[in-house]
């Protein structure tokens, strides 16, 4: 499958996603992205249109030998700032990807973090 295709596909599982899921104030999205190299997580308030916390492994992971490590500390840096925004509870936005490695890992490690996923 050529990378176009599967971008699009990946582009389409996630509009279905979307369909159901919405951040509020009370219980914003935990949105993830997974790149072949780094992993993204955001909690966005979609309802205001802002974004309360960010976290990737471009900033917040020590070892960028194991990936899945590194995606469960890219869920603890999420969940430490998503509590300093008064954040305690989330609704988790797999973007697509499938819920298995690295987009888990980081559901494990905001789990961890104290975050309600």
């Amino acid at each position: 499958m050529d990378a176009k295709r599967k971008a699009q596909g990946r582009k389409r599982r996630h509009n279905r996603v979307r369909k159901k899921v919405v951040g509020t104030a009370e219980r914003p999205r935990l949105a993830v992205y997974r790149s072949n190299r780094h992993m993204y997580a955001q909690v966005i308030d979609d309802l205001a249109g802002r974004t309360l916390a960010s976290a990737s492994t471009l900033k917040d992971s020590e070892s960028s030998d194991d990936r899945l490590s590194a995606a469960k500390a890219v869920g603890g840096a999420i969940a430490d700032r998503a509590k300093n925004a008064g954040v305690t509870s989330v609704t988790f936005d797999r973007g697509g990807f499938r819920y298995h490695g690295r987009v888990k890992a980081i559901a494990e490690g905001a789990r961890e973090g104290g975050l309600e996923v």
